[in-house]
Order: C-alpha cells, then structure tokens, then sequence
C-alpha cells in the first residue's frame, strides 16, 4: 500500500535534484498511503543520514522543509504511508534509522516475525522510540552493516540488505541507504512490489512507475526474491543469495507524467470518470486480426489448453470482483461453461476444486493486490492455469501467470476506481468471446455484432456525461443528508448495484447496501421506510421484458411503503417515468451491455455527494489505492 521512491545521482555533485525527486515521485504515490510522509538524503563526507518526517498529508512534509530547508544530496529516499503497524504520528513515519544513524530505511508491507526480531534485539540493548515493525529491520541492518563492516573492514549496504532480506518473514519491499556509501540506494522485495526506473546518469526507485516516470520512461522489472542496487551509472539486480540476476525485463512506460496529473479537473475522480470513453475503445484496440477475427497477442495459453477449459473461476476484491460479476453473465451466456467469482481473500482457505482444465482470471486494477497475487499462486500449485486482467505492465501479477490482457485505462489515481472497473469488463467481455470464437460455442457473426455493441460503448458513456450531471448533482444536493442508500438490481444490473453502493460507502461515508433485487421481500424490504432512498437499476424492457417488468414491480413495493426512488434507466421508459422521484437516463444498450453505462451516474452521484460533504474524493479516510499485504 505504501508508496516509496529512491534516487541515486552522480556521487561528486550534491544538488536538490535527489529530494525533488523524492517529493515528487511521493506526490503521484500519495493515493497509496497519506497517513504520513517522509524522506531520507545524504551526500559525501556527512556522518549520518539526514532524515524529515510528518504526521497527515505530504503537504504537511513539503512545508516543513520549507521551513527549515534540507541539505543538498547524492542520493535519497522518500515514504508516504498506509498505516499497517504503529498508529499514524511522526514518531511511527518512515524513514526510519539504524541505532548510530549511519542507515535508514523506508518499508512497505508487514513483517511478520518483528516481535521476535525485536525482542532479540532489545536483549543486546538496542531500544526503539516507535511502535512500527519497520524500525525492527532499520536496526537489524544497522547491526548487519556493522557485522559486514568487520568482516570485510567496509561497508557494503548491498550484502547487508540480502542478509536481512533472508531474516525477514512477511511481505517487504525495504529500500535502504548508508552515509558511508553516498552513491547508491539498495532495495529488495518479497510479496511487494519494487520497479527501476532507467535515467541517464542517474537511477530511480519506486512501488510503481508513476513515482519516476516524469523523468524516465524506462523501467526494469524487480521479481520476487530479489534484491537490487542502483547508482548514478548503474544497477545491479541478484537474488538474496546474491547469485546476480542477468536479464531483468526492460520495458517502456506507454503514458506520460501529464496523464497522472488533474490537468484542471477538480479532482482525479472527476478526471477518471470523464476517461471512461476512452478507456474502453483503448482496451478494445487492436483486438481484431485481418479477417475480423479475435487476436489476443498477449495470451500465451496454447489455444488447445483452453479450448479444454471447462470452468472459469474469476477471482478479485472489491470492484474487481464486482467486474467479474458482470463477466460472469456474459461469459456462461457466450461460451456456455459455468464460470464462478470468488473474492480472492477468501479463495485459498475454502479448498476450491481446481483442475488443469480450470481457467482462473485474476482481475487486478494495480496488478498488486496481495489477496489476489496469493489466490492465483494457489491456483497454480494447483495445476490450473491463470490468466491476469490487470492495468499495469510488469507488475505482480501479470508476471506470475499464464497469460496477461492488459486493459489500457491509462493511471488511475484516486483511490475509487472508477474507469478500471468498466476497462476490466471491457477485457473480460473480450477473453468471453475469445474464448467462444475458439469453442465455437458462438456464430461468427454474432461474435461480430457484440464487438460493435462493445465498440459502440464509448459513445453512449460520453452521452451520459454529456447530458445526466446535473440531474445527478441535483440529486445528490438533495439525499446529502441522507443516513442510508439501498442499491437493488437484476441480472447485470445487480453487481452494479453492489458497485454503486461500495462507492457512496468509500467516498461519502454513507451506509449503503446493494442486493439483488429480488431479495427484496427476502428481508431487505424491512429497512425501507418513509423517505428512504432506494437506487434501482433497470433493466431495459426490450429483450428479457421479465426482467424489466421484475424490477418494475420491485419500485412499486417500495414506494408503497414511502421510499424515495432513484432510477437508472433506458431513455423513453414510461413505467419507470410513473414511480420514480428521479430518473438518471442511460441511452439504449444491449442487456449484457448496460453496466458500462448504468455505472457511470453511480460513479458522479457517489462523487457530488462526497464533494457536497467537503470530503477528497480522491484520498478517502483508511483507504488505499493498492493493497499489498493481506
């Protein structure tokens, strides 16, 4: 979760590059952990490591600096934190230093054996001023640094960070650096994510690429196990026996620093729902060979292996998995195979039935989610193959499965998702009709005529955004106060709802429940009463007329017993038109093509009402954007 970022630059040359990268880099990782922020720098000829730390948001680092300005550096490292362990304060922010100074660190992830490490030390007499497991391992490489130091009679920062790396129990990514080696910045990761970034002249660090990629667009991925060391004009990557690693994966970062920046929006989220239309027909590009037929370059599952697949098990948290709901749909409807969604935090524990002939799809907007990462390693000890439906290139895990179909939603940055959940079912809607066009479970021309209904989604999003704010907004005006929100809906419509809900919950800090909606007299009709705000999604009343005249009579039931009724519905849908208090219109669409559009009022009504609140909608109290432990 938390966000960090190393710089090394040329050693005969001190400047305030080090720690603008640092800040900067900490600016667009903030939606990873603001809890508290913090950096660490030396240079040539200093006999520790200087080190600035606060409580709340960078802001609150940046003006402490500025207040009392910073020495000129070599190299430095920078931390904002998801508070996992030790309350948010100044005391428990990173960096956090070895017991003579000489060595500080910054962390991400929890060790698991910290207490034992601790009480270890504590009996040779180290003693600890924080609460976090964090400075457990800045004084245990304090102590292996000195260990290597008479052993060799030098430093060696890089031998020291290994040693450790072996003690550690848990999910790591520690970066490190020493005054007595003032050029280079060390790193190693276990269960977390570490990248390099490329420069001339200079290296860089970060949890993601979004903390360099305003200065390189290069970058090297960093695998499980494995430790690195980056200079001014060099990196050197080795496992943690230190048997040196020889062909990292080098890749180029396809977005620029602009496209991780509000660019006059007034907030991310606001940025990010208004990217929607684009990306979808991003994700939908180059999907079709020369004879019209669906190419998955990316897909390194022999087509055979999966024309045996006879179970899809779709595994996520949160909106993911709420992506894989709506995949579920569409996927039995097109290839007839039954597919199941499980919340991958709970996958593992309940011994699923796996096969050879199971196809497990990750879907992950960060590619970092620990729950995820340890499901599908499950399932591949389990001899199944995985295939990851994830935005970011080169990160966990894509890397550890089978195949990878990237979505192509460009960074998104606030913590809510909102584009990755309609670019994930884009993809997944994609690897449906791949996966029919190969079974032929499905008449290629019906193949062809829902790839121009997804292609036509784009439009019909930008419709929405065109003409339903400030219906929305006024909507949102006027339940602002409002204690509760029921969310209901049917088929497709029901996973929108669960989204919908999981939105007003994050953002507004509304209670909110999502059900499907014949639940409905199952008990949840019990909480309705006089003037409570009930959202319904609708489904269109062309096609499965049931399901409409289902969801209909759902709005009648309610609004007998006072209810104030929200309606995402089809343009021109007279019996929604004679119930509903407010209508959020959505043009017509395919039955298994709606949640692409019925999501997108649901996004702005959750965002006005967190705006109307004076909440950050981009940064929301005990969130983060990518959850990395367990």
């Amino acid at each position: 979760m938390c966000g960090i970022v190393g710089y090394a630059g040329n050693v005969l040359m001190p400047s305030r590059r080090p720690l603008e990268v640092c800040l900067q880099g900490l600016e667009r990782l903030e939606y990873r952990g603001y809890d508290s922020a913090g950096v660490a720098l030396t240079a040539p000829g200093v006999d520790h490591v200087e080190m600035r730390k606060k409580a709340g948001r960078l802001s609150n680092l940046v003006a402490d600096i500025e207040a009392r300005p910073l020495s000129e550096a070599t190299v430095a490292i920078g931390h904002t934190r998801w508070a996992t362990n030790g309350v948010p304060n100044d005391v428990n922010a990173h960096p956090h230093s070895s017991r003579d100074g000489k060595v500080a660190i910054i962390h991400n992830g929890i060790i698991e054996n910290a207490s034992q490490l601790r009480l270890d030390l504590q009996a040779e007499g180290y003693r600890f001023v924080s609460s976090t497991d964090t400075e457990v391992a800045a004084k245990l490489l304090g102590k292996i640094v000195d260990a290597v130091i008479e052993e060799t009679g030098g430093p060696n920062l890089f031998e020291a960070m290994r040693r450790m790396s072996r003690m550690l129990e848990g999910a790591f990514t520690i970066l490190a650096v020493d005054c007595r080696q003032p050029g280079v910045v060390v790193g190693a990761r276990h269960d977390s994510p570490l990248v390099v970034g490329l420069g001339e002249g200079e290296n860089f660090l970060g949890s993601d690429v979004a903390a360099f990629v305003a200065y390189t667009k290069t970058a090297m991925e960093i695998d499980q196990d494995q430790a690195v060391q980056v200079s001014s004009d060099g990196v050197v990557v080795t496992d943690f026996d230190g048997n040196v690693v020889p062909d990292s994966v080098i890749y180029e970062v396809d977005w620029d620093a602009s496209a991780a920046e509000k660019g006059g929006w007034d907030s991310f989220m606001d940025k990010e729902i208004h990217e929607e239309p684009a990306a979808v027909q991003n994700t939908l590009l180059g999907r079709l060979d020369a004879n019209g037929d669906i190419n998955l370059d990316e897909i390194r599952i022999d087509p055979q292996d999966l024309k045996a697949v006879d179970k899809i098990i779709v595994i996520g948290c949160g909106t993911a998995s709420y992506a894989g709901l709506v995949a579920k749909y569409a996927i039995e409807h097109w290839v007839r195979i039954p597919v199941e969604v499980e919340l991958a935090h709970e996958f593992r524990y309940r011994d699923p039935i796996l096969t050879p002939r199971t196809l497990v799809v990750a879907i992950s907007q960060s590619g970092e989610t620990m729950d995820t990462l340890m499901a599908l390693r499950h399932a591949r000890e389990q001899g199944s193959k995985v295939l990851a439906i994830c935005n970011t290139q080169g990160a966990s895990i894509p890397r550890e499965s089978d195949a990878v179909l990237y979505t192509h939603a460009g960074p998104e940055v606030a913590v809510a998702s909102t584009k990755a959940f309609v670019a994930q079912i884009t993809a997944a809607y994609i690897l449906g009709l791949y996966l029919a066009q190969l079974k032929g479970a499905v008449f290629r021309d019906e193949i062809s005529q829902t790839l121009n209904y997804l292609k036509d989604m784009p439009a019909k999003i930008q419709w929405i955004l065109d003409t339903q704010t400030d219906t929305i907004k006024e909507a949102a005006a006027q339940l602002v106060n409002a204690n509760t929100v029921l969310f209901l809906g049917r088929h497709v419509g029901y996973p929108v709802a669960l989204e919908g809900a999981l939105k007003l919950k994050e953002i507004a800090y509304t209670f909110t429940e999502g059900f499907a909606a014949g639940e409905l007299k199952h008990g949840p009709i019990a909480l309705v009463d006089e003037g409570e705000p009930v959202v319904f999604i609708v489904p269109p009343a062309r096609g499965r007329n049931m399901l409409h005249a289902k969801v209909i009579s759902g709005i009648e039931e309610v609004k007998a017993r006072g209810a104030y009724i929200i309606a995402v519905a089809e343009e021109n849908d007279k019996d929604v038109e004679r119930y509903a208090d407010v209508i959020f219109w959505r043009p017509e669409a395919p039955t298994l093509m709606s949640p692409l559009v019925d999501v997108v009022p649901l996004q702005l009504f959750a965002m006005d009402m967190a705006k109307m609140k004076g909440y950050d909608v981009d940064k929301p109290r005990n969130l983060a954007k990518s959850v990395t432990v367990e």
